[in-house]
């Protein structure tokens, strides 16, 4: 179970890692006026998106289902964690939604509002770690 765990902390990086990248991505796609540069960033969210943070995702929700399992965890912290996860997924197919948004030319957000969604990620990932070493409840 320890391999495991630590792949779950593996496939949870990677996922994170994309959902950190892929909101600072739609900043700088806002505020490109060029052709060639909206097609790069409709490129580089795309292979983000399909490429690194869906299968980080999966095998993160995977693994940690394994876990969640194998240690037969209860608690009223894992509560908490799995309404996070699960909120974290809808942010995560909401990016996928915004990608689909800038393929069709038909962003309406500015740069200033994706700043403020890149932060998201950084509210789970604290609460979750905190849920999950802490366990308060």
């Amino acid at each position: 179970m320890l391999w495991l765990k630590a792949f779950h902390v593996v496939f949870m990086v990677t996922w994170f890692a994309g959902l950190f990248y892929l909101p600072r991505l739609f900043v700088y796609h806002a505020t490109t006026a060029d052709a060639a540069g909206d097609a790069r960033f409709k490129v580089m969210e795309k292979k983000l998106y399909y490429g690194i943070m869906t299968p980080g995702a999966v095998l993160t929700l995977a693994s940690g289902l394994g876990l969640w399992l194998g240690y037969s965890i209860t608690g009223g912290w894992l509560h908490a964690k799995l309404a996070l996860v699960g909120a974290l997924v809808v942010y995560h197919l909401w990016c996928g939604h915004l990608i689909k948004v800038f393929r069709a030319g038909a962003n309406v957000h500015t740069h200033v509002w994706y700043r403020w969604f890149n932060e998201v990620p950084v509210l789970f990932l604290i609460a979750i770690v905190v849920l999950v070493i802490v366990k308060p409840f």
